[in-house]
């Protein structure tokens, strides 16, 4: 049976959630043209969206927050935030911004020119745009366990070595400007990456001469999970494993509404002086001054809060057992979910879920519509909605996976929310041959999921 995570905290606010009906949802869903992106916050029971910016930060964060230095150049929050930063990750230079993407798109912008090509186990939605945009090619390396969702592996978030070696050798070192691996791999289910398949990637970066950048957004659950998980680290910590993982790189782009538990705030950290240079024009015009990059001193120093806070092992224990709770309980139930627990959130299998549903007819999103009008719990698409779009040739194709991600904001919901969401999936699988799938009557271009709007196959 599943276990009830201990949350190691005690409750010192509380927000009172609206009750909507079922009737209500179903005219709300009817209004925003089966999408979930305008549904109004307050129209939404248990809100597992995003765990992005959505955490609940801790006293000693909002403690922070009143000795923000708000001063213009050099504030004192800076210093703070950038020994945060230099003490947890190590790298010598950190550049602020004001979100993940922004970090990109700078980072980008300084390496990766078009028709060059980058690796990544998986990249996600706004790391991929960010290179079409520059006209660069995105390629997804992931390991071969990932390809089940079924499949009880330790590492499925792995980088595919020898699909990297290849593709050095077809493409040439010098056509490849950098190498990414995302921890823990969102896009592949929130599965980790070992510390052994770090240390590989980082040897074929380093034997051929390319820098080697990790997204971090959740750098400490994948240190958790090597701790968990991997031969050789259940006596080390989780501050030590995080100092291992990026001695072996060049430098990270981070959003810190992730595991910074922020509700903003991103970065750049990087050992290169050339870079850090050749970032601070891109800076200047699109964030800010280089001593606070789009972000208030207030910020700043949640986030220097958070980037500790994030690192505790007992902290991480209750992360992961909270991921593993909902998991299990739809697990036991028969509900397909992408196995073992992941990091950051759950994520049900759709074209398991919904087989006669066809993946271009959009069963992950069908899922997450029903989801919410069963019982007021917004989830979000990550299937063909999401990468269906080849933006080479302009054709549709199924995603490799039709998932509904299920992210859990960090330490804001109880066992007792994740338990009424559980009830309300399995309450939809026993009836999920009603469901139809749905067709798109309006996207923009590009990162469609964020705008598109559906309509129900007849």
């Amino acid at each position: 049976m599943s276990t009830l995570p201990f949350e190691p905290f005690r409750i010192k606010m509380v927000e009172p959630i609206r009750v909507t009906t079922r009737e209500e949802r179903v005219a709300i869903m009817e209004r925003t043209q089966l999408s979930l992106f305008p549904v109004r916050s307050d129209e939404v029971l248990i809100d597992l969206f995003t765990d992005s910016g959505t955490g609940t930060m801790s006293s000693a964060a909002w403690a922070a927050m009143f000795r923000g230095d708000e001063a213009y150049a050099s504030a004192t929050s800076w210093f703070r935030f950038e020994a945060a930063v230099q003490e947890v990750f190590g790298f010598k230079h950190v550049i602020p911004v004001h979100q993940g993407r922004a970090a990109e798109r700078i980072l980008f912008g300084a390496l990766v020119e078009a028709g060059q090509v980058v690796p990544n186990n998986t990249h996600f939605d706004t790391t991929r745009a960010n290179l079409e945009m520059l006209g660069a090619r995105p390629v997804d390396l992931p390991c071969a366990e990932s390809a089940s969702t079924a499949l009880e592996a330790p590492f499925k978030g792995n980088m595919d070595v020898d699909g990297l070696r290849a593709l050095i050798e077809t493409h040439g070192a010098e056509n490849i400007p950098l190498i990414m691996l995302t921890v823990t791999n969102n896009a592949g289910g929130g599965q980790p990456v070992s510390m052994a398949n770090i240390r590989a990637v980082s040897a074929i970066a380093r034997a051929h001469g390319i820098p080697f950048y990790f997204d971090a957004c959740r750098f400490a659950e994948n240190a958790w999970f090597i701790k968990a998980r991997e031969p050789g680290f259940a006596d080390v910590s989780a501050k030590d494993i995080v100092s291992e993982m990026f001695s072996l790189a060049d430098g990270c782009t981070m959003s810190a509404k992730k595991d910074g538990i922020a509700n903003i705030g991103g970065f750049i950290a990087s050992n290169s002086d050339t870079l850090s240079q050749d970032t601070l024009v891109n800076l200047l015009v699109t964030e800010g001054f280089p001593t606070y990059g789009g972000l208030a001193g207030r910020d700043l120093e949640a986030i220097a809060v958070g980037l500790r806070e994030a690192i505790q092992d007992d902290y991480l224990a209750y992360r992961a057992a909270t991921v593993a709770f909902l998991t299990d309980s739809l697990h036991e139930a028969g509900v397909p979910v992408l196995r073992p627990a992941g990091g950051h959130a759950v994520y049900v299998d759709a074209r398991r879920f919904l087989p006669h549903i066809p993946p271009l007819q959009f069963p992950a999103q069908a899922l997450c519509v029903e989801l919410y009008i069963e019982a007021g719990v917004r989830a979000g698409e990550i299937g063909s909605v999401m990468f269906g779009l080849d933006h080479e040739t302009g054709e549709e194709r199924p995603a490799p996976q039709e998932l509904m991600r299920l992210a859990l904001p960090r330490r804001m919901y109880t066992a007792s929310h994740l338990q009424y969401v559980a009830d309300a999936i399995k309450a939809i699988y026993a009836r999920r041959d009603e469901l139809r799938g749905l067709e798109i009557v309006s996207a923009a271009p590009v990162l469609r999921h964020f705008s598109a709007r559906f309509a129900r196959v007849q």
